[in-house]
């Protein structure tokens, strides 16, 4: 079957972003896209009223982008610090996951869930650390963590 034509009202993930004039199977169009209204055919008409809404979103873009780098250079000068049992080596006696840096980051005035810090294993060893957080969409911030040895 041949493909059709249609344009993006919406950003689609793996398919393109608001405006776009893509090309797609027929039943995926008829099936999915055209009834939630994600996407219409591509008529003129069609395409000069998404180049206004093209417009708006992107200055919308633009502002949240803008808004993002604050929050991400905010971020970066984040210092945190915590204080577990270890022992004489070094090695902690429980972890540091992704549970207490939200609780950290909180207490640091900053709201993030769990799911949002993105360690590789949880923290087990006295020392400086670098934690990536997720901010928005694809946009990461590394955050500072000192863990200290309890006296």
């Amino acid at each position: 079957m041949k493909n059709v034509e249609i344009l993006l009202r919406e950003h689609v993930e793996n398919l393109g972003r608001c405006g776009d004039v893509v090309k797609v199977r027929p039943g995926y169009a008829r099936n999915f896209l055209l009834p939630r209204k994600l996407a219409v055919v591509a008529t003129a008409d069609n395409k000069k009223l998404m180049v206004r809404r093209r417009a708006r979103l992107d200055a919308e873009e633009a502002q949240r982008n803008q808004e993002l780098e604050v929050r991400i250079a905010a971020l970066a000068t984040v210092a945190l610090r915590t204080t577990q049992k270890a022992d004489e080596n070094g090695r902690l006696y429980g972890s540091v996951n992704a549970g207490a840096i939200v609780d950290l980051l909180r207490i640091a005035g900053f709201e993030f869930e769990e799911s949002d810090v993105r360690l590789d294993a949880p923290i087990k060893e006295v020392g400086s650390h670098t934690v990536r957080v997720h901010v928005h969409g694809e946009r990461f911030a590394e955050i500072g963590l000192e863990v200290t040895a309890e006296a």
